[in-house]
């Protein structure tokens, strides 16, 4: 009869709180591996988005870039000229500025009476709901008017950036330029430069190096439009 007693008796309150203890601490390393491994997959997730937002922010401007234009187009009456195309490169370190008109608007509406030929804008503008943060940013102005740096829309390209550095190359000096201006006579009126440098650098995710993307773009048309103008 002791012997089935023993054998039928319960658990001790200090056997419970053992087990609790000993669930407690194993429940507590499962967690601990799922939520590493879910900040692992979320951090490659945002690396993998900065790195698109990078590549797709160069791409676009390299194909904006290389359908910049001047034009020579203008009313021989000065007070007739509502427009003005240029290309301005303005260098501020560590967030550079370009402007330039381009054949790169693109019509969303069908059969909408606009053209192809626009302002472009780069550069760094701050969020205004973080502070601190910088972020790439992109306008657009059509029509073109006689203020080719003010107007239009703007729209981020690339998030939280740290440098956005634009190098310009002269075919005249073979040099490469910080700054291009062809509204300046002292500065390179009437041409383009033959080919343009971007470098990019983005903030990298906690634990992780900041990203640097790099491109060149060609400018095919060197000279300004003048078509039907003796030259």
């Amino acid at each position: 009869m002791q012997r089935r007693r023993a054998l039928a008796r319960g658990m001790t309150l200090l056997e419970v709180m053992v087990s609790m203890a000993v669930l407690a601490m194993i429940a507590l390393l499962i967690y601990g591996a799922f939520d590493s491994l879910s900040r692992g997959k979320k951090g490659q997730a945002m690396l993998a988005e900065r790195a698109r937002e990078g590549r797709e922010a160069l791409l676009r401007i390299t194909r904006e870039m290389s359908s910049a234009y001047l034009s020579l187009h203008n009313p021989q009456n000065l007070a007739l000229v509502t427009r003005v195309t240029v290309f301005v490169g303005q260098n501020s370190s560590p967030f550079d500025r370009v402007d330039f008109t381009a054949f790169a608007h693109k019509r969303l509406t069908r059969d909408a009476k606009e053209s192809d030929q626009c302002e472009v804008g780069y550069f760094a503008a701050e969020d205004p709901d973080v502070p601190g943060k910088m972020d790439l940013v992109r306008r657009e102005q059509t029509p073109i008017d006689m203020q080719p740096m003010k107007g239009g829309t703007v729209n981020v390209v690339a998030e939280d950036i740290e440098a956005f550095d634009v190098r310009y190359l002269d075919p005249v000096t073979g040099l490469w330029a910080e700054t291009w201006d062809t509204l300046q006579i002292s500065a390179q009126p009437n041409r383009l430069p033959l080919e343009v440098r971007i470098t990019l650098t983005i903030k990298g995710v906690p634990g992780q190096p900041s990203s640097i993307f790099k491109t060149k773009a060609m400018l095919p048309m060197q000279e300004p439009l003048s078509f039907g103008i003796p030259r």
